[in-house]
């Protein structure tokens, strides 16, 4: 197994179904060595009276480029800063990459390709046929997963798990995402091994649209929407 190709979501080699045997049938995909962090975390919450469950976890290279293509080109929403759709058919196309960053991973940085990053939800808290939006008015206020939330704001906090939020704050580039969270030592691996150069080869590999323009952009871009952490 090549470690680049975990980084760049071309591999499921380190994975394993976090969902196997279980009624629900689903597939989700994770680090093998997430598992047991994950069920730690799991069991906290439901002595705090939730039900924590993971919406997202591994995202391949290419179904993060079927997201990309699908903002690009208008088949999808593209939300602005407060997660309100906009149009962007009439932005300049490093303008219209911009918008799709702040809430969308371009191809092959993703963290959701490592295994190690996932999408929270309490389902405990969801009404029947709720269809979960990942927006901050979920996730703030009177949000339905609120609650869970700033109990977890306490529990990261602690010395009894390594996960945290890597969007916690908003610096311009990509949006604050409270219900993604991390795991720190194994995120922190693949992390590192982010740089132009890779994330360029394996654009160059795929039918990306906008890809010249990203490549031209994609210093920016790696210091604004990837290096952030």
């Amino acid at each position: 197994m090549i470690v680049t190709d975990i980084v760049t979501g071309s591999t499921q080699a380190h994975l394993v179904d976090l969902n196997k045997g279980l009624a629900c049938g689903d597939i989700l995909l994770v680090h093998k060595q997430a598992v047991a962090p994950l069920l730690d975390l799991q069991n906290a919450a439901q002595e705090a009276g939730f039900e924590l469950r993971l919406c997202s976890g591994f995202r391949s290279f290419e179904r993060q480029l079927q997201i990309w293509n699908g903002k690009v080109s208008g088949m999808r929403p593209v939300m602005d800063p407060f997660g309100n759709p906009i149009d962007i058919k009439n932005l300049s196309p490093w303008r219209k990459i911009q918008a799709i960053l702040r809430w969308s991973a371009l191809p092959g940085t993703s963290r959701h390709h490592w295994g190690t990053d996932f999408d929270i939800y309490d389902a405990k808290a969801m009404p029947e046929g709720y269809q979960i939006q990942l927006i901050p008015e979920e996730v703030q206020g009177a949000g339905l997963f609120a609650p869970m939330h700033n109990w977890l704001d306490s529990y990261l906090s602690s010395a009894q798990t390594e996960f945290y939020r890597p969007y916690d704050i908003d610096t311009g580039g990509i949006a604050p995402e409270r219900w993604h969270i991390s795991h720190r030592s194994l995120a922190s691996q693949y992390y590192s091994l982010l740089d132009a150069e890779l994330i360029a080869k394996r654009l160059r590999d795929s039918d990306l649209l906008l890809l010249d323009v990203v490549l031209e952009h994609l210093d920016k871009i790696m210091h604004r929407y990837i290096l952030v952490d």
